[in-house]
């Protein structure tokens, strides 16, 4: 039990982080939403730093640090349902290059930043 209760409280921290950002970069639901794309690049740095952080400094006292930042917070915070909502409504307008650009920056984005995170922090200790 406490085990959920650490989940849903990071959760519940990551989606007021990922709502905040909405009304700092609203979506109209046309052009390039870059709300999604940026808490979705920022998740990743963070969950990069974070496992950097575990392969460097790994014990098991720490298990509910990491359901709170990695599983809750990472997890409330970046947005794959939305990105594949926005992809689905690229489709349908027949903008296939903004598909293409989106779904391509998005996944690149996403993994160079997990990387930099764990570089990041390898070199902060």
């Amino acid at each position: 039990m406490k085990q959920l209760l650490i989940v849903f409280l990071g959760g519940g921290t990551g989606t007021v982080m990922r709502f905040l950002i909405g009304k700092l970069l609203p979506y109209s639901g046309k052009g390039f939403p870059w709300n999604t794309f940026y808490a979705n690049v920022i998740g990743c740095l963070l969950i990069g730093l974070l496992t950097g952080y575990l392969l460097r400094n790994a014990n098991e006292n720490q298990s509910a640090f990491i359901l709170f930042a990695s599983v809750g917070f990472c997890g409330g915070f970046t947005t794959f349902s939305s990105f594949a909502n926005e992809n689905l409504s690229f489709i349908r307008s027949g903008d296939y290059l903004m598909l293409l650009s989106y779904t391509l920056l998005s996944l690149v984005s996403g993994i160079v930043m997990v990387y930099l995170g764990i570089l990041i922090e390898k070199h902060i200790q």
